[in-house]
């Protein structure tokens, strides 16, 4: 079997425990997943018995060649046309759906298509958590991408100087990745400089690098549709002094915070713990109210996959009426999320001081059975720039 089939193979055992008999894939992240499809344009239904590929004749020569399941070019109208009259044939009664994937008109569109008897069930999440764990042909691909983001960054920083706008400096990291092989970036580049350091998702700018500015680079590449991420930090000195000192004692917290976070990731730790390593090093150096988002997050075919490493939810307790009786049951806390070998995950704690600067730091990480390994090259060392 391919990969491919063995993917499809391990979803397919999962409808039954969704109570589905089919499940229609609208996620292109997901089609790919199963079928290596990526244009912009497919669709999978999903069986016990097998899959069938949706797409359009833009794609037919490609989808014919490459795709090692039923084929289906719709000719004419929307794909969910084209699946419904597949659904119709085979018989099928519950067809599941992916709702983070499907908007009210495609819906709409596919339940007026079904067949008498047929009923369309939420079916979120199964595909995602197939996902979260990587399969060592995703691992080697994951690596080729951290590996290429870690060189075009080390390409582009040691053409910054002084004066450049951030938008030269992201266009130039940018250019470097299409360079040395990227499909794409990960994600649009943050280059952040100065006071706009401290906006977690500063988009890039006409500011100016100037003496005494910090320096945000948050980049990654695509590669053969694997995701990589990153984040460093350097300095523009002004050329007579040392690094301020506020400036070196926020950067060394954070990185204190980042080893701290990382030191505890391994398979079987709640998510949560790993989030939590970073915080209580941030209270150490009355920065925790500073750190804004989550500690991490999964990646892969998106640069935003499961698992999600952040605080858990609080714990709901039940109330007491007046006449002395609880009221009832709160809603239950969401499961947590555990770490598994094969998971590839951010670890990018920061601290952002509004109108000063703010400090990220992040690294792409595979979760093992004992532990992590880092996989991203580039140093963490405090650079000063020129």
């Amino acid at each position: 079997m391919s990969e491919f089939q063995q993917r499809r193979a391990a979803a397919s055992a999962a409808l039954e425990s969704r109570k589905v008999d089919a499940l229609l894939v609208s996620s292109l992240a997901n089609v790919r997943y199963l079928t290596g499809y990526a244009g912009s344009n497919g669709l999978v239904l999903l069986t016990p018995s097998g899959a069938d590929f949706f797409t359009d004749p833009r794609y037919a020569s490609d989808a014919r060649s490459n795709i090692d399941c039923r084929v289906h070019i719709a000719t004419s109208g929307p794909l969910i046309a084209a699946a419904a009259v597949v659904i119709a044939r085979k018989k099928l009664k519950r067809i599941g759906f992916e709702p983070a994937w499907m908007n009210v008109s495609e819906h709409r569109r596919l339940h007026d298509a079904l067949p008498a008897g047929a009923r369309l069930h939420p079916a979120g999440g199964l595909l995602e958590g197939l996902r979260a764990i990587k399969s060592p042909d995703e691992i080697a691909k994951i690596r080729v991408s951290v590996k290429l983001n870690s060189e075009a960054y080390a390409r582009t920083i040691g053409r910054v100087r002084a004066g450049m706008q951030e938008r030269e400096i992201a266009a130039e990291l940018d250019y470097q990745m299409r360079r040395l092989g990227a499909d794409k970036p990960a994600f649009d580049t943050i280059v952040a400089t100065g006071p706009n350091s401290a906006l977690p998702h500063a988009h890039p700018s006409s500011r100016r690098l100037g003496p005494n500015d910090l320096l945000l680079i948050d980049m990654g590449a695509t590669v053969d549709g694997y995701t990589s991420d990153m984040t460093r930090m350097s300095f523009m000195g002004n050329g007579r002094g040392p690094t301020p000192r506020r400036v070196r004692e926020l950067y060394d917290a954070v990185l204190e915070a980042q080893l701290a976070a990382i030191a505890e990731v391994r398979a079987g730790v709640a998510t949560w713990k790993v989030d939590g390593a970073a915080r209580q090093v941030l209270k150490r150096h009355n920065l925790d109210k500073l750190f804004v988002h989550s500690t991490g997050h999964g990646l892969g075919l998106e640069i935003h996959e499961g698992p999600r490493i952040a605080k858990p939810p609080p714990v709901k307790k039940e109330t007491s009426q007046a006449n002395g009786k609880k009221s009832s049951p709160a809603p239950k806390n969401m499961p947590e999320e555990i770490f598994k070998a094969g998971m590839v995950i951010t670890i990018e704690p920061g601290a952002y001081i509004e109108g000063f600067a703010g400090v990220r730091i992040e690294d792409t990480v595979l979760v093992t059975e004992s532990g992590c390994e880092v996989l991203t090259p580039t140093t963490k060392e405090f650079v000063q720039l020129s």
